[in-house]
């Protein structure tokens, strides 16, 4: 498959002919209800931003940046960065296609895979689709956790690629939490949120496994640290 064929895939809904109707129906009223969900809430937020000139390091000299978030934060995560072609690794499943289809709406790409089933598919995928001109995001404790615990996804994306880690996260003031494995932080409307972008993670394209599993807990630390920087900001207002 060459590279145009790939980035088409990446950003046209799937074929959902091996669903039945009653599944056809679900997923594409999900679609619609997540899509509608995440664009009228997000449109209400007021965001405060610290680390912009990170994100601009991240894709100076053509760079493209693997966007790196906590799971529990899609939500804002989404609506902020939407419309800018961002791949997401999506799961080859029946929750995976509603996924799939609504980030599509907001300008994302998905490409198919997850760490429990596909996941070597996607991210051969993610690679191609990167050195074809798409930046990438993980949610790098998903799918199913543990909460808060950095996976090698982005890692190994940033050796093969070349291209940098960009740790951020967003807290929003006041939210719901989701009953879900990672308690996804649903926000409120009108409510405040504080994007923060860590300046970014490089890695070598001859790193062993030492250097890539200490490139991962630099991951961890950093996003960590993220975490801590936006709960004190919580407590402060």
């Amino acid at each position: 498959m060459d590279a145009s064929s790939n980035i088409a895939r990446a950003y046209s809904f799937a074929d959902l002919s091996r669903y039945s109707f009653k599944e056809r129906f679900l997923i594409r009223s999900a679609d619609l209800v997540f899509y509608l969900l995440i664009k009228i809430i997000g449109k209400t937020v007021k965001f405060q931003i610290e680390g912009w000139e990170n994100w601009e390091a991240a894709t100076r000299a053509d760079q493209l940046p693997i966007y790196t978030v906590w799971h529990d934060r899609v939500f804002l995560a989404t609506y902020f960065f939407r419309r800018r072609g961002i791949v997401v690794m999506t799961s080859q499943s029946f929750d995976g296609e509603y996924i799939a289809r609504f980030i599509q709406r907001l300008g994302y790409g998905a490409a198919r895979g997850s760490s429990t089933r596909g996941a070597t598919g996607a991210v051969i995928e993610m690679v191609r689709l990167m050195r074809a001109g798409c930046p990438t995001e993980f949610m790098i404790d998903g799918p199913r956790g543990p909460r808060y615990e950095a996976k090698m996804g982005s890692v190994l994306l940033a050796k093969k690629t070349g291209f940098p880690i960009l740790p951020f996260t967003i807290t929003p003031k006041t939210f719901w939490e989701a009953k879900s494995w990672d308690r996804t932080q649903i926000p409120k409307p009108f409510t405040h949120a504080q994007l923060i972008i860590a300046p970014p993670i490089s890695v070598a394209p001859d790193a062993d496994a030492a250097e890539l599993a200490a490139k991962r807990n630099e991951l961890q630390q950093t996003l960590d640290a993220l975490n801590k920087r936006g709960e004190e900001w919580r407590a402060d207002l």
